[in-house]
């Protein structure tokens, strides 16, 4: 199954990488790297995460890489990468 991100994850993970960087280019680089590759095991498993029920019928799960979710959704034709944030981030 393929894997898509949407615009909006994306963003949140080119954010993260600015935010990052200023402090410890090294760290950002590799949180960016770490978070890219996140979602390969999806292909082949797209049901790893736990299922996010706030979502109705949609199948949102989540997915916990280092110390950052990401949200993503299940459909028939591929896996939807939708959010990720800091995992102390309240949202």
């Amino acid at each position: 199954m393929r894997v898509i991100w949407t615009s909006r994850a994306l963003s949140d993970l080119l954010w993260l990488h600015a935010f990052l960087a200023p402090a410890d280019p090294r760290a950002a680089r590799s949180v960016f790297e770490q978070l890219k590759a996140g979602p390969r095991h999806l292909q082949a498993h797209p049901r790893l995460g736990e299922r996010v029920p706030d979502f109705g019928e949609r199948e949102v799960r989540r997915l916990i890489v280092g110390d950052y979710e990401m949200r993503y959704e299940v459909k028939p034709d591929a896996t939807w990468i939708l959010r990720l944030w800091h995992s102390r981030e309240d949202r």
